[in-house]
């Protein structure tokens, strides 16, 4: 359920161009959420693609970062959030999504 909630709520974000310019996988507990942010409109979905950076992390915690509940650096910091990727864009992540 967290993941269609999670899908929805980074769909409504992004709206047709974020400026992302990436594409960025969220692997969590209850399945692939793939952003194809370099596609004009961007998309969200649930595919498993290569993604430029990879977040690994809860349905429930990924929630709890959009709506500033839980602190990006704190979560990398405590392992409920692994990067794997361009570091560029997780930044670039972190500013699109952060305490929404």
């Amino acid at each position: 359920m967290s993941l269609q909630i999670l899908t929805e709520r980074v769909t409504n974000i992004l709206g047709t161009n974020s400026g992302l310019d990436a594409t960025v996988k969220f692997k969590t507990d209850e399945g692939i959420l793939f952003i194809d942010g370099k596609s004009v409109p961007n998309t969200v979905s649930t595919d498993d693609l290569p993604a430029d950076c990879t977040f690994e992390i809860s349905a429930k915690n990924a929630l709890k970062l959009i709506d500033g509940d839980l602190n990006a650096m704190m979560a990398y910091m405590t392992g409920k959030l692994k990067i794997d990727g361009d570091m560029g864009v997780a930044m670039k992540i972190a500013e699109t999504f952060g305490g929404r």
